[in-house]
């Protein structure tokens, strides 16, 4: 685990640069103002704060098809050669073309930086700190504008500060960065998986997750290359002692044997029937259906969906239990390394292991998708099986066959994602279980309490046609079609959204321009004592801000994957609405400049760092995580096309703005911001904690059908 997440914090390094190169602007912005007389001109100066966001805006565009087809890795790489060569080119920078052109260099690097770190770190993290580890991005970004701050200041207090030394000591850093990208960070497995490159992901894989077997996680990675469609179901099981299920006359032969740390089999996952079902009834009845809860709450329906798996959470109704799944801990136990923690039973297969069967490894493929037809993952009636079937986030993989007997054929194959919550006991549907109490143990034992699984079903793609269809996404990259899909179309709905939001929401405005608001509201005035200027002062402002976001990034760090992403926006954003109204409040009274002052300062220092703890870093870190893999590239650069052109927008228009409407009307504005934000991420924004990004993905196909009523799922009211 130590390994994966030192990838991500030298990953997190582009976030950092980020960071220095926006304060290390909103510094120099005033040295270049009196160097280059920009007063007279604030079209020329929004235009140097703003070419960066220009350039960012037009290199997404291209990046995320770029990186679908190159990979992950070397867009980290050419952001760190683009850093370090902007930074020199500001060095030299004789004139505002040369400072422009710099911008532009550095509009790459930053572009690369923002989008591409998330996606990454998404990519290699395991589903229990991968709010974290993206987390660490923000934290790394705050670090950045700190240390960046506490240059300009000390280089504000000189005789005659260079703003070129400013804006070019980012070329240091840079250069670590660049080396530790080339020789230390591996490829994403999840893009290797893509491109048919087995092997390597194997290893990838290996080195990540510190296990020899990762034969589990490589046939999830195979399965998120196709997203569920129109076959994508629930279904229910009953897990419940072996003893008792195996001698039941009415269990049936389709059942999945759970395997104990140091036992043979001690539990069994027996499908349940439609009408008996009650583990969605229980969702539903909590939620009401699909479509008349959102018909009376305006929500959207994934947004139950997911809900009803993570449990009603406080801002919901006070209820913090799942009702389906357990997120401290998985029921199930990966046992004795040289035996297979899923058993096999007629027509319910564990895990397969296509890339370490022994045909395939005779002919030296890589290639699992174009594998040749003579090397075949079935044997007669038998399906090879991994010794790890764990998927992280307490899910687990195994296989289901609509035919009693495959002989090779694999087109009935269909893929399960089971996830159960040993706190729902299922007397009702097994009443001739006896039942021994487990309170207090989070495993269940041999002769334990039953209780209720949630399996999603979907088609395989290890079948035939399918990995067919998928050699053909490897080979030609993929298509923009499957943007239509249901599914995705609500991802983008949802990724767009926020990105839009969290620019109306101002912090662009305060991040760059901010040196200039503390400016206005006198912030000299406390600090005046000190016998420094004012600019300097608001340097010092600025740095203390910086300085105070790194403990509430820190708080979110370690909130991220337990209270959840949209819980976090749902608690802070009305703290900044509040902050945004004290900024607009004050002046309808009288007060001294210091207390004025130290109002203005206390609210900008709270605002930012509270937007930094979850709408500064849960838009991209959702983005990350929502999309399928053969288009998540291609998504992932439309919601950062988002999210640069508000930012354009942001930094052009914010100086106009400020002339006319003044700084409380701006803050009114970014009051407006906050308050649709809210609306929107409670209406339309789901909970993708602690899951696998397959199995989110699968939930955003589901939740996405035409349609989605308890009937789809078996259920009848």
């Amino acid at each position: 685990m130590m390994e994966v997440v030192i990838i991500a914090v030298v990953a997190t390094l582009g976030n950092l640069l980020n960071g220095w190169e926006s304060s290390t602007i909103a510094g120099a912005m005033t040295y270049i103002k009196q160097e280059f007389e920009l007063e007279k001109d604030p079209t020329l100066e929004g235009l140097i704060v703003s070419m960066s966001f220009i350039t960012a805006t037009v290199v997404t565009i291209f990046s995320g098809t770029i990186s679908d087809m190159v990979g992950r890795r070397p867009m980290l790489i050419t952001s760190s050669v683009m850093f370090i060569i902007g930074g020199l080119v500001m060095l030299w920078a004789p004139n505002v073309t040369v400072v422009l052109l710099s911008r532009i260099i550095k509009g790459v690097a930053i572009a690369l930086a923002v989008t591409f770190n998330p996606l990454y770190i998404s990519e290699i993290a395991p589903p229990d700190i991968r709010g974290q580890l993206n987390t660490l991005a923000q934290f790394s970004c705050s670090a950045g504008m700190f240390l960046a701050y506490i240059l300009v200041f000390f280089m504000s207090l000189m005789p005659s500060p260079s703003w070129r030394v400013m804006l070019s000591v980012i070329s240091i850093p840079s250069v670590v960065y660049f080396f530790l990208t080339v020789f230390y960070l591996p490829e994403s497995p999840r893009w290797l998986v893509s491109k048919g490159r087995i092997l390597e992901a194997e290893k990838v894989l290996k080195r990540l997750r510190r296990v020899d077997d990762v034969s589990g996680e490589l046939a999830l990675l195979a399965e998120g290359l196709r997203p569920g469609g129109e076959d994508i179901s629930i279904e229910e099981y009953v897990v419940a002692p072996a003893s008792e299920i195996l001698i039941n006359q009415e269990a049936g032969k389709d059942y999945i044997k759970l395997y104990g740390p140091n036992e043979g089999v001690t539990m069994i996952a027996q499908p349940v029937n439609g009408q008996d079902s009650m583990l969605l009834h229980s969702m539903l009845s909590r939620h009401g259906s699909f479509a008349s809860q959102a018909t009376a709450n305006l929500k959207d329906p994934i947004v139950n969906l997911f809900g009803s798996l993570h449990g009603s959470t406080l801002i919901e109704n006070g209820r913090s239990n799942s009702m389906l799944i357990n997120n401290a801990n998985s029921i199930f136990s990966t046992g004795d390394p040289e035996s297979s923690p899923f058993g096999t039973s007629d027509n319910l297969r564990a895990p397969l292991n296509p890339f370490l069967s022994g045909a395939d490894r005779a002919y030296g493929s890589k290639d699992m998708l174009g594998m040749r037809s003579h090397s075949s993952l079935v044997h007669g009636n038998d399906v090879e099986t991994p010794r790890n079937t764990d998927i992280g986030g307490g899910w687990q993989l195994v296989y289901k066959s609509s035919d009693d007997a495959m002989g090779g054929k694999r087109e009935g194959l269909q893929r399960v994602y089971l996830h159960a919550d040993p706190s729902t006991a299922a007397v009702s549907q097994a009443p001739h279980i006896s039942f021994v109490s487990t309170s207090g143990y989070d495993m269940p034992i041999d002769g334990g309490e039953a209780f209720q699984a949630a399996g999603i079903v979907s088609q395989s793609v290890l079948g035939t046609s399918y990995a067919l269809s998928m050699t053909e996404v490897a080979a030609k990259g993929p298509k923009w079609r499957a943007l239509l899909e249901p599914g995705v179309k609500r991802a983008l709905i949802v990724g767009i959204g926020l990105q839009i939001l969290q620019q109306a929401a101002g912090i662009n405005g305060f991040l760059f321009y901010a040196p200039q608001i503390l400016e206005q509201a006198g912030v000299g005035a406390l600090l005046s004592n000190l016998g420094i200027s004012s600019i300097s002062a608001s340097f010092l402002v600025n740095m203390i801000i910086s300085f105070c976001m790194l403990p509430c990034i820190a708080i979110s760090v370690r909130l991220m994957d337990v209270a959840g992403r949209r819980s976090i926006m749902l608690y802070t954003i009305p703290i900044l609405i509040v902050c945004l109204l004290v900024l607009v409040l004050r002046q309808f009274f009288q007060l001294s400049p210091v207390l004025n002052a130290s109002i203005s300062a206390i609210s900008v220092v709270v605002y930012e760092s509270v937007f930094c703890m979850g709408l500064g870093i849960i838009p991209s870190i959702i983005c990350s995580e929502i999309f399928p893999t053969s288009v998540r590239g291609i998504c992932i650069s439309l919601t950062s096309l988002t999210y640069w052109a508000c930012i354009l927008v942001v930094t052009l228009t914010f100086p106009y703005l400020l002339q006319l409407l003044g700084l409380s009307g701006v803050f009114s504005l970014f009051v407006g911001g906050c308050i649709i934000s809210w609306i929107f991420v409670y209406l339309k924004v789901p909970e993708t904690k602690g899951m696998p990004l397959e199995v989110i993905i699968e939930f955003f196909a589901l939740g996405a059908k035409p349609g989605t009523d308890p009937a789809e799922f078996g259920i009848k009211d």
